[in-house]
């Protein structure tokens, strides 16, 4: 069954690692017959969530004028999340945590999403695996915590220079894994 997957990008780097795999993502996952989207976060003016409780009081899903409420018609439309990003300090990058934090608003106005699945691709400069560890909790919790049903992980390590990728096995690897989502 064709899905409608959104995928949130966190990488401020034009033409970078993170953007490669995420167009190796798309590849697979349109030749699975899934329509894609992509939001770029690094690029929007996401302002951090205030736990002002005035989530959707304003006809808008936060009551701050920013960028996640271009996002939030997106966030209704999916039926998967892809989250696609560098790993930060062993985690995600400040304006995709921004947007991440700002899907509270849904909980808040008790508007579930109908997204049911999701998925992590990310990259980082560490070569061990195992220092990836703190993002993928992050991310599982995140999954466990709104019931969607993770399809994986996939990590792409040692990472540094904006070409990097394409020394790797990585971007054959996220379009295998698109193209076997079902």
């Amino acid at each position: 069954m064709a899905k409608n997957i959104l995928i949130l990008t966190g990488s401020p780097r034009k033409n970078g690692n993170t953007e490669k795999l995420t167009n190796a993502f798309i590849s697979g996952a349109q030749q699975a017959g899934h329509k894609t989207t992509i939001y770029t976060t690094s690029d929007k003016n996401i302002k951090g969530c205030i736990d002002c409780k005035m989530c959707f009081s304003k006809g808008r899903a936060c009551s701050i004028p920013d960028d996640f409420n271009t996002l939030a018609p997106l966030l209704e439309e999916a039926d998967m999340l892809v989250i696609a990003t560098p790993m930060y300090w062993f985690s995600f990058p400040a304006k995709l945590k921004a947007a991440i934090d700002k899907m509270y608003a849904y909980l808040i106005a008790e508007k579930p999403l109908k997204i049911k699945e999701c998925a992590m691709l990310v990259s980082g400069g560490v070569p061990d695996e195992a220092l990836f560890d703190g993002i993928v909790a992050s991310y599982k919790r995140i999954a466990q915590f709104q019931n969607w049903q993770d399809r994986g992980v996939v990590i792409v390590p040692g990472l540094h220079d904006k070409e990097d990728v394409l020394k790797t096995d990585g971007l054959n690897r996220v379009e295998a894994f698109a193209q076997n989502l079902k």
